[in-house]
């Protein structure tokens, strides 16, 4: 089968699992948008990537991403930059991309929602923001780049073997707090360089990370910017009392929160991996652009 298909990448263990029985009645929803549908077929997110790139290659009308902030990562990788339409059916944990991006939370009306804008032939053109690291390597992220103290979690919690699930991020959390302390980054907007001394460093084309954190509440996917959050120093105890402000996105009206928009951001610091939809980009230095339109979104 070659040209005008729906690739759908689904990921089985989205939302840790809970939505598996449902990809058939996915699969037909997003059929009612006049194509065949072909499942991808992949074990690992590298392997995701190669089969999302083989499809736009071979011509499919559209790809479209079942799962969480993860396996949206891996999708775009993809179809950012070309005419390949984009859906998201959010399945996951988290879904900031997805509600950020106006996409019904319940999965079967994401679907018919995306059938039915096939069917019509209409999308809309949102930003993506695009990383190139130390090496030349480009990545595209759709939410949020973490690069202070939440990025150190994942990367701690990354290398954990115990405890599993949901309680090795708690710990991670709990670790990284004891040891948290506000380090020096050079962050370049648009050419203008400024030391900061923080512990919170983070880059948004949405406003949101985590499952619902508002981190840059302010953040528009439609205008070509990026937004820029970063804080003077607070130590462990302003850490803990500003982290639950977040889910609200209240946090920006503290004053040792700064908050800046540019269309280009380089984010300089020793000892820190950058963190983007959830998914380990790599050690910084890290060069942030926004780059208006770049995927034609099904909604």
């Amino acid at each position: 089968m070659t040209g005008d298909f729906i690739a759908v990448l689904a990921n089985p263990l989205a939302g840790r699992g809970r939505h598996r029985g449902l990809l058939p009645g996915v699969v037909a929803a997003l059929g009612g948008g006049g194509h065949p549908v072909r499942l991808l077929v992949a074990g690992t997110g590298p392997e995701a990537e190669d089969a999302c790139r083989r499809a736009v290659g071979e011509g499919a009308v559209a790809v479209v991403a079942v799962g969480g902030d993860g396996t949206v990562h891996r999708a775009l990788q993809a179809v950012a930059g070309t005419s390949t339409l984009f859906g998201v059916v959010p399945a996951g944990t988290g879904n900031d991309f997805a509600s950020s991006m106006g996409v019904p939370a319940n999965v079967w009306k994401a679907a018919e929602g995306i059938g039915r804008a096939l069917r019509d032939g209409r999308d809309h053109r949102c930003d993506l923001a695009r990383t190139v690291d130390a090496h030349g390597e480009r990545r595209w992220f759709g939410a949020v780049l973490a690069a202070g103290f939440d990025a150190l979690i994942n990367e701690r919690a990354n290398r954990m073997r115990w405890p599993t699930g949901p309680r090795r991020y708690d710990l991670a959390i709990l670790l990284e707090l004891a040891r948290a302390r506000a380090r020096p980054y050079t962050l370049t907007l648009d050419g203008e360089s400024r030391a900061v001394t923080s512990e919170v460093v983070a880059v948004g084309n949405c406003p949101s990370y985590g499952g619902g954190m508002r981190i840059v509440p302010g953040a528009d996917p439609a205008d070509g910017l990026l937004d820029v959050v970063f804080t003077s120093p607070l130590g462990r105890a302003g850490l803990a009392r500003l982290k639950p402000r977040l889910r609200k996105g209240t946090h920006v009206t503290d004053p040792r929160v700064t908050v800046v928009r540019a269309r280009s951001v380089r984010i300089e610091a020793e000892g820190i991996v950058g963190y983007a939809d959830g998914e380990r980009l790599g050690p910084l230095p890290l060069d942030v652009s926004c780059v208006p339109g770049a995927i034609r979104l099904l909604i």
